[in-house]
């Protein structure tokens, strides 16, 4: 049995791209192993010398710990002894990392400072002679910060991380992180049964939005007969859908249209920044990063095996901002949070698609809606899902079969 590939036009996928572990290993080695910068973190997260967090690239789990000079250090949470983590707690404060199982102690850049009985006890045993502790430092992320957002890779030669971007995206990016200090407001996980490309698609499909989530059509956040425009990356990589909410409500005839919210706050728009009510982007490889109305919030999407991912939510704001502003954040993320009167439909139909993908065999899913793989002014497109699976297949290298 093979993998079916995309076509040349990517207009056709097989869904074994969904299933298949053979896939799902290249991917792991090829994209998140390979020359891509992964969101780690934001940087208010490791806010003094010694905080630390762990996160992870792929499947790798990693640490991101900021130094006593103030830089931000990042390493593979697995000691170079025995293979355990060295890092157990998911955040705190250090000021060296000891493994649990031998205590092998590092320094905060990850760096091998002391191994116990390493010279044996009473002159018997312990490391040989030529045992170099400079050979088993901790194994290092390149790390890149942008206005406040820390991104990781494994790969020692990546182009910085505008050029790895694009203009377009930056603009985007910037638009929201533009070099204010942020902080975090919340934090939420859970996991979906669906590849984690089914996922990331998702948020590429600027037509589902209008269709699928009654929420945004009845209250007039997302809808057909607003303006919507796709931006796609240089390379394809990575998208933006914008949305102009219009807040008008369907009207009487939809018998929908007579539900009512008990707190209006829910929808109100503070307008903070130029060009539509939302524009949510997807970074590649995984990051969803999110901004609807006034809810901001990164999206870091986990592999995890080939039939299910888990998203970590970090619901975020400016340091200097309003306490009202704050609370309309947090107000919000029930709206689009994990189990918003949104996000609900989308782990679904998700999951729905998963669970008949083995079924499939080898009928293939069909992106035939719009013109090309690039910007559209329009809603009816899947030109940014095509775009990103001509990237993805550049970045995977030779079709796996399985």
């Amino acid at each position: 049995m093979s993998c079916t590939p995309l076509d040349t036009e990517f207009r056709r996928l097989s869904p074994k791209f969904y299933t298949d572990e053979i896939v799902y290993q290249a991917e792991l080695a090829n994209i998140f192993g390979g020359r891509s910068w992964n969101y780690l973190c934001l940087m208010c997260e490791v806010p003094d010398a010694g905080a630390y967090i762990e996160t992870y690239i792929g499947e790798t789990p990693v640490v991101v710990v900021r130094d006593k000079s103030g830089d931000i250090n990042a390493f593979v949470n697995r000691c170079t002894h025995r293979g355990s983590k060295v890092c157990i707690a998911n955040k705190g404060k250090a000021k060296q990392f000891i493994c649990p199982y031998h205590e092998w102690a590092f320094d905060l850049s990850g760096k091998l400072k002391g191994v116990p009985y390493r010279h044996g006890i009473d002159g018997k045993g312990g490391m040989p002679s030529d045992f170099n502790i400079s050979d088993h430092n901790l194994t290092p992320v390149k790390v890149a910060v942008r206005n406040g957002v820390v991104f990781g890779s494994l790969a020692p030669d990546m182009d910085d991380l505008a050029t790895y971007l694009g203009p377009k995206i930056c603009s985007y990016f910037d638009r929201v992180c533009d070099g204010r200090p942020l902080k975090v407001i919340g934090k939420m996980r859970h996991i979906i049964k669906a590849n984690w490309k089914l996922q990331i698609e998702n948020v590429k499909d600027p037509i589902h939005a209008a269709i699928l989530h009654s929420f945004f059509k009845v209250f007039g956040i997302w809808r057909s007969d607003q303006k919507t425009d796709v931006v796609v990356s240089e390379t394809g990589s990575s998208s933006v859908l914008v949305s102009t909410a219009s807040f008008d409500k369907l009207k009487p005839a939809k018998a929908e249209s007579a539900l009512s919210l008990a707190d209006p706050r829910m929808i109100q728009h503070i307008r903070e920044f130029e060009g539509g009510t939302g524009a949510v982007m997807t970074i590649w490889p995984n990051l969803i990063f999110l901004q609807q109305l006034n809810c901001l919030v990164m999206r870091h999407v986990r592999p995890d095996g080939a039939s299910r991912c888990i998203q970590t939510w970090t619901f975020f704001g400016f340091q200097d901002e309003d306490i009202s502003l704050t609370e309309q954040r947090l107000l919000q993320a029930n709206l689009l949070g994990p189990a918003g009167f949104v996000t609900v439909d989308d782990n679904e139909v998700l999951e729905l698609i998963q669970e008949d993908a083995v079924a499939l065999g080898d009928t293939p899913v069909v992106l035939e809606a719009g013109e090309g793989m690039g910007d559209t002014d329009y809603m009816v497109s899947e030109s940014a899902i095509r775009a990103f699976y001509r990237f993805y297949k550049s970045a995977l290298g030779e079709q796996p079969h399985g």
